[in-house]
């Protein structure tokens, strides 16, 4: 549903949530190590998720790295895809045609209404800060499945 680059992006934007704060920061290797990506890929990712500071906060230096901040835990899990220029994909058709709608669906139309309204509000409800807390507990949203980024 997502490209690579929104998946990596929401899994180190989790990770990032639940192992950092304003004095404990993150190195690019830690984060690359944690969420199990190249590191040259999540240096990209990171670079659009710290864009004007908006999710992901990052300073240089010798105490430098990446955190977040609570304000940023609080935002919605869309605004990661916001960044990543992939919202849209909510709005989409799910097969991809443009003229797909009310007036003309496509044959998936009327089943996917209610799975893209279910995702929309999903996104749109659940805080970053509500993602890692579950992943901290070792669980999923439902408390029935167990999500694993390393500790």
């Amino acid at each position: 549903m997502f490209s690579k680059a929104t998946e990596y992006a929401l899994r180190a934007t989790i990770f990032i949530a639940r192992k950092s704060d304003e004095d404990k920061k993150l190195s690019l290797d830690e984060v690359a190590k944690g969420i199990n990506s190249p590191r040259s890929f999540t240096a990209k990712i990171l670079q659009k998720l710290t864009t004007d500071n908006r999710i992901v906060n990052s300073t240089r230096g010798p105490n430098g790295g990446f955190f977040m901040t609570g304000k940023a835990k609080d935002l919605p899990a869309r605004a990661i895809l916001e960044v990543m220029e992939e919202d849209q994909v909510l709005e989409k058709c799910v097969l991809g045609l443009k003229q797909c709608s009310e007036a003309r669906p496509c044959p998936m139309h009327s089943e996917y209404k209610l799975i893209k309204a279910r995702l929309k509000t999903l996104f749109e409800n659940t805080a970053i800060r509500h993602l890692a807390d579950e992943l901290d507990k070792g669980e999923g949203r439902s408390g029935t499945r167990k999500i694993i980024l390393s500790k």
